[in-house]
């Protein structure tokens, strides 16, 4: 996975950046190996966030928002996996989808539903940067896609405005 280097793009705030590509990491991580979410939030605010890895220096993330959204999308993904079901076409399944991919959409959605202080716009921008991060076919245009249709969905009165 592909660590947010000083000096990457961010929304302005790269801590913030950072902590979303962390939690994806971190998504990814746990699916892989079972890990606790506690487990992981420590091993990531402990050795992860804000490091050198490979002798590149990392951006700080925001080990709150961090920690916020990691914990947010494990508590809730029993509500979060259907809903990002019914953006999918029809018969298609989230375990059919790259691990990457699932963490990353669950990660969207879990801020663009419980994290209203973040315009939807913000949110899809940045996810599509991680997803550009990890992907380079068509997966970061699928993934735009399921994430503009959950907006529509999830944040139907900001859409009006």
């Amino acid at each position: 996975m592909t660590p947010v280097k000083s000096g990457s793009k961010g929304e302005g705030a790269p801590a913030r950046s950072a902590a979303r590509l962390a939690a994806v990491q971190a998504l990814y991580q746990m699916e892989a190996s079972g890990q606790g979410v506690e487990a992981t939030i420590r091993e990531f605010q402990d050795y992860r966030l804000g490091g050198n890895i490979d002798g590149e220096q990392m951006h700080d993330a925001d080990a709150k928002f961090f920690a916020d959204i990691l914990r947010g999308a494990i508590e809730t993904q029993n509500r979060l996996d259907p809903y990002l079901e019914r953006q999918l076409a029809a018969g298609w399944k989230l375990s059919r989808l790259d691990a990457t991919a699932r963490a990353l959409l669950r990660a969207a959605l879990y801020e663009m539903i419980r994290r209203p202080d973040v315009p939807y716009k913000v949110v899809i921008n940045e996810y599509l940067d991680v997803a550009n991060a990890f992907f380079e076919g068509d997966e970061p245009g699928f993934i735009n896609g399921v994430l503009d249709a959950a907006a529509r969905e999830a944040r139907s009165d900001e859409l009006k405005v």
